[in-house]
């Protein structure tokens, strides 16, 4: 094992060989989270090393035939970073980018965030690097099921639960669970989450992430004095997250000054409807362009003068070099890690709440979750008692840990840690080691 140092601390981080030291990625953001929480966690910081270790990594390769007849080979992976709690849970994307030190972070962080919402789950997250534009829904098929099949001995309803992320979603389950359905000998509906409606899947599933965001904005808007009634929200990303928290904040009486996504930024004071800028994002492929706003420099987005920012597109967003320019009092995370540590203490200095991942998107796998329940009893809600679930657990789940952060006098992220690794580890100490 390789060490390396916490410029916070004087403890080691012991690195995996298989991670660059030089160059971590993203799992060292978790790793210095870990060290940020252990001096709150008491006699169950003897257990802390058990958060630093993935239990599982499983990587994978996929082969597959493309439509020109050539074989091509893609890098899988599936790791499951903790089940002392229960089955893994947690998402699979589809990126080219997509690294084994990303897949390990959003696996830990799923672990976070499944206790920090107090579910029966632990945490997991798989990936391929694939840049799925490139490819023809037969071929993104046939990725899908090999892969399927490649980390089929690790996943199962009772173990390892995979669900959508980005650039996959309800038809890229639908594949999985087919798979998995095929390779078992039965029909298996709970071996995923994220499904089409029609094959097992929960109603208020698509915007449950999205609400998430809103219904812990809204409680930490509460909680600041902030009304919602035009306030003014910048949103990075327009994908199922994005676009979801827009809408539902648009429909409750924000305002949406500024939207950012791959295709550009655009930017209105009076507000853009979020279901024009949808439309005419699909029917121009682009989110510039629309009649009313002002499109900006993907860099000038942070400078845009807003309430409420809500960081909805991948992770490492928000550094050092765009923190003090961002004009928001609130940021609700939307996307997983979009905020590196450093920034995240200069935003706390400069009195900005930040409202963290593992709590805000914690709406989609709550919903997740239900369809699992739904799924092995076959007996379903209604979307409105689905959204009045989702909302109690997630306002439950706000308070009580806002009440840990005025306690400790912390951030409401190591708050929020506090209590979701202190359930875990009180997990692993009462089951011990086997053998």
């Amino acid at each position: 094992m390789t060490t390396t140092q916490d410029p916070k601390s004087t403890r080691q981080h012991e690195i995996p060989s298989y991670l660059d030291p030089n160059n971590i990625g993203p799992y060292e953001i978790f790793l210095e989270q870990v060290e940020r929480v252990t001096p709150y966690l008491g006699k169950l910081a003897y257990w802390v090393e058990t958060l630093k270790r993935p239990k599982r990594i499983l990587v994978v390769d996929v082969p597959v035939h493309l439509d020109d007849g050539s074989v091509a080979h893609f890098e899988g992976y599936r790791v499951q970073h903790n089940t002392s709690r229960g089955p893994a849970k947690g998402g699979v994307r589809y990126h080219q980018d997509v690294t084994l030190s990303e897949v390990m972070a959003l696996s830990a962080w799923m672990t976070v965030k499944n206790a920090a919402v107090n579910l029966p789950y632990g945490g997991g997250k798989g990936g391929i690097r694939i840049d799925p534009r490139k490819y023809s829904t037969g071929e993104l098929e046939r990725v899908t099921r090999r892969y399927t099949t490649e980390i089929g001995l690790i996943i199962g309803p009772e173990k390892d639960i995979p669900a959508p992320d980005v650039n996959t979603g309800p038809q890229t389950m639908a594949w999985m669970m087919d798979t998995y359905s095929m390779n078992v000998g039965r029909t298996a509906t709970g071996v995923v989450t994220g499904k089409p409606v029609s094959l097992g899947g929960s109603l208020g599933r698509a915007d449950a992430t999205g609400r998430g965001v809103f219904v812990t904005g809204a409680e930490a808007m509460l909680k600041l004095g902030m009304p919602m009634q035009g306030a003014r929200i910048a949103v990075q990303g327009f994908g199922n997250v994005g676009e979801a928290a827009a809408r539902i904040f648009h429909e409750h009486g924000a305002k949406i000054v500024a939207i950012q996504d791959v295709t550009g930024t655009i930017a209105c004071e009076t507000g853009i409807d979020p279901a024009v800028a949808l439309a005419h994002l699909r029917q121009s492929g682009s989110i510039t362009g629309l009649e009313g706003t002002d499109t900006l420099q993907r860099d000038e987005f942070w400078d845009v003068a807003c309430d409420v920012l809500i960081p909805a597109a991948l992770e490492k967003q928000i550094t050092l070099e765009n923190a003090g320019r961002i004009q928001a009092r609130l940021i609700v995370e939307g996307a997983n890690g979009p905020t590196i540590p450093a920034a995240d203490d200069l935003l706390a200095e400069r009195g900005v709440t930040v409202v963290p991942d593992v709590l805000a998107n914690a709406g989609g796998v709550t919903v997740s979750y239900f369809e699992w329940v739904q799924d092995f009893s076959s007996f379903f809600w209604t979307e409105d008692e689905i959204n009045n679930r989702l909302d109690r657990i997630m306002q439950d789940a706000f308070r009580s840990l806002w009440d840990v952060k005025e306690r400790h006098g912390v951030t409401l992220r190591t708050a929020v840690y506090i209590v979701a690794c202190t359930r875990v580890l009180e997990a692993r100490a009462l089951r011990g080691l086997y053998p």
